[in-house]
């Protein structure tokens, strides 16, 4: 078939893992390769096996498999603020992403990436800057599958929406106190170029227990910093369920192993980021209607690798911040995460890569580094709507939470957990319920009514009752 968008003729496909220095990205986002589409939507080479496609765990690859952004806007009530001018327009979401020259591997041009994105799901073009103050390159616009994911994500939920990608030099990922001092920069930077920052892969600086006192509170001030400008932060909660990233965030983007550990990822934890979790969300792949939704974990994840469910938990360094003080059975500690979005790369929104020459590849997206840059966008839409930048949001959502608005504004998400195997061991999770939960948070957003009541539920010295 030659239209792309009534349903793609699906390539068969098998998970393409991006290479950084020979190995393989699993943070965040999975590309799972589907088929390389000329312009009139001719497939022209694909990989693996139509049976693994099939498979009822395989990675969406193709237009009737994967999400369309419009189906993605349907099922979240994003569309009918898009309909009636709401779409981010006036506001910037800044993207800290890995710089790529150095790195081995095939990558993109961004812009391309964006240009056919647009043009397949008929969006308006994209507004990209990228911002090399952090670490001078001569090929700014290069970009690997996280960048991409993160930026077409926003893109999907906010059209209107600028977006700055700042760059950080990939080292910064080696040890825990270089990814700690890139992502201090990185806020304070992003501080200064947009009303929301989101933090996907670059950005995060391990579990908790990979960084010292002085590192948690180098971070915890840059996002105060943020704060007082009213700047939101939304950071991706972890893809290894109740275990935390490793101390060199480096070896979550290979594979490599690590000692798992039970415990949750910073910035997530820190009581001043939106953390954000994540989903299965099922939808009817001809309206994009919302049928159903789970916790994202096991068996639609990657045993034994640093892929496998929602990150969650409770917080071993930081204490229950005051929005939390009302939810059920968290204890004494920060719950994590807040929201959540849907993350399952066997559900996942289409993602598309340019290959030159106007043609381009379609791919499944996962991981809560595509729920992070969802709850970004939404932030956009919401600080659209109020006329002003919300800032924090964090007590907002949770005074929705608890009000009548609740079963309006959100999914609740009640099935699912987020354990854990690295065979022979199981690292035993929490499960969702009714409400918060520390594997979803409040659940996925009904948009249309969450929006506009973020601008009455947030308010602008929440950050200072913390």
């Amino acid at each position: 078939m030659s239209k792309l968008q009534m349903g793609a003729r699906r390539g068969t496909a098998s998970r393409r893992r991006l290479q950084i220095a020979g190995a393989a990205i699993a943070f965040g986002g999975v590309l799972a390769v589907a088929a390389w589409y000329s312009p009139t939507g001719r497939v022209t080479s694909a990989s693996a096996s139509a049976k693994a496609a099939a498979s009822s765990t395989a990675d969406c690859n193709s237009l009737s498999t994967c999400y369309t952004p419009h189906q993605l806007q349907v099922a979240y009530g994003i569309l009918p603020l898009l309909d009636h001018g709401a779409n981010g327009r006036g506001e910037t979401v800044v993207l800290p992403e890995l710089a790529e020259p150095k790195f081995p591997l095939p990558v993109s041009d961004i812009r391309q990436d964006l240009a056919e994105f647009d043009k397949l799901f008929h969006l308006p073009a994209a507004r990209l800057r990228a911002v090399t103050t952090l670490t001078p390159t001569a090929s700014p616009w290069l970009a690997n599958g996280e960048e991409v994911l993160d930026t077409e994500m926003v893109h999907a939920v906010a059209p209107g929406a600028a977006i700055v990608e700042v760059l950080v030099n990939a080292t910064s990922l080696n040890k825990a106190a270089n990814a700690v001092a890139a992502s201090v920069a990185a806020l304070r930077l992003g501080t200064s170029l947009g009303g929301i920052i989101s933090i996907s892969a670059a950005g995060q600086t391990g579990g908790e227990h990979c960084d010292t006192h002085a590192e948690v509170a180098a971070l915890h001030a840059a996002l105060q910093v943020a704060a007082e400008h009213h700047v939101t932060v939304v950071a991706a909660s972890g893809d290894i369920g109740a275990v935390g990233e490793p101390c060199q965030v480096i070896k979550g983007l290979i594979g490599g192993p690590f000692p798992p550990v039970k415990e949750v990822n910073l910035p997530a934890s820190d009581p001043l980021v939106l953390g954000a979790g994540g989903t299965g969300l099922t939808a009817s792949h001809q309206t994009g209607a919302y049928i159903s939704e789970n916790a994202w974990g096991l068996p639609f994840g990657d045993p034994g690798s640093q892929f496998q469910a929602s990150g969650g938990g409770l917080s071993r360094v930081f204490s229950r911040p005051s929005y939390q003080n009302d939810v059920t059975g968290i204890g004494k500690y920060r719950g994590v995460p807040d929201v959540s979005a849907d993350a399952n790369p066997h559900l996942g929104m289409a993602v598309v890569t340019s290959t030159g020459a106007g043609n381009y590849t379609i791919s499944g997206s996962g991981g809560t580094s595509a729920s992070a840059p969802i709850w970004a966008g939404l932030v956009a839409l919401a600080d659209q709507y109020a006329g002003r930048h919300l800032g924090f949001v964090s007590a907002g959502i949770y005074r929705i939470g608890h009000s009548a608005y609740y079963h309006k504004a959100f999914h609740d998400i009640s099935s699912g957990d987020n354990t854990v195997t690295f065979p022979p061991k199981t690292i035993t999770g929490y499960r969702a319920s009714p409400g918060w939960d520390p594997v979803t948070g409040w659940g996925s957003p009904d948009a249309a009514v969450l929006v506009p009541l973020l601008g009455r539920y947030v308010h602008s010295d929440d950050a200072n009752g913390l």
